[in-house]
């Protein structure tokens, strides 16, 4: 794209949460491409979180944008979880959710469909709350950082997450390689890694804004995943592209991965 990378402070400036919202999360039961890779992020999330799956005190999400989707299925099983973004205006979107302010986007589609795959939609106005109550903070990150969220600083997680964030923050394959180390020092030793990836996109479209992303191959990821101090446990890969990218892309993504004990 023209311009160079679309940096931090393109983001801080122009990143319109609403603009994102109803471009990528319309979940109003017709079909489109950005559904069925939501659908899929949410079926993946389910299985990993789920019965029998990963469970502990302290999970953080990097890159949350303005969506909360990403932690439904976690908060069933982490009872102290933290919200993060870069920009101002997404985290002013995930506390207008949290405290349930007029204006707040409506996620009561998605919850339905996450509380379906755990066998009971009728509960998602509990799944709500229990969210909302399982969410302790919301903190500016910055992945470039040693510590990805100064000046805040938490004890070592149970478990990271960070879905389709990771791509669009940096601008070279030695900028994610580096951006997911950072990530691993949020971690406990044996902590969890939960990623999803866009793969083989340069840009996405949010608005009428086009943002830069780093193309990357699977392989690419995984090395990069290993070479962070990672055992990958699970790789899923879904074609399904988005409508608004590149068409380049070969789909995306979902990582789950164990961070290796201390030598």
């Amino acid at each position: 794209m023209e311009g160079g990378f679309t940096g931090g402070d393109e983001y801080q400036k122009h990143f319109l949460p609403r603009d994102y919202l109803a471009t990528y999360y319309s979940f109003d039961g017709s079909p489109s491409p950005e559904a069925e890779i939501l659908k899929f992020n949410l079926e993946c999330l389910h299985k990993t979180f789920g019965p029998g799956g990963l469970q502990g005190d302290t999970l953080i999400d990097i890159g949350s944008g303005p969506t909360i989707y990403q932690v439904l299925a976690a908060c069933e099983s982490f009872r102290d979880i933290t919200l993060s973004d870069f920009t101002d205006r997404n985290r002013e979107e995930l506390e207008k959710w949290l405290k349930k302010e007029p204006g707040a986007y409506d996620w009561t589609p998605v919850v339905k469909f996450a509380c379906e795959l755990e066998g009971n939609s009728g509960r998602w106005e509990e799944k709500e709350e229990k969210l909302r109550a399982a969410v302790k903070r919301v903190l500016k990150c910055d992945v470039h950082l040693g510590n990805l969220l100064a000046p805040a600083v938490l004890p070592p997680a149970d478990c990271v997450l960070t879905l389709l964030a990771m791509e669009c923050a940096c601008c070279s394959l030695d900028a994610y390689r580096t951006a997911l180390c950072n990530l691993a020092s949020l971690l406990k030793p044996c902590g969890h890694l939960v990623t999803t990836v866009t793969l083989q996109i340069s840009s996405y479209m949010v608005g009428k804004r086009e943002f830069s992303c780093v193309a990357l191959e699977k392989e690419e990821v995984e090395q990069a995943v290993l070479d962070a101090g990672f055992d990958i446990e699970q790789l899923l890969q879904n074609p399904q592209s988005y409508s608004v990218t590149n068409a380049a892309s070969s789909g995306v993504c979902f990582i789950v991965a164990r961070k290796k004990p201390r030598p």
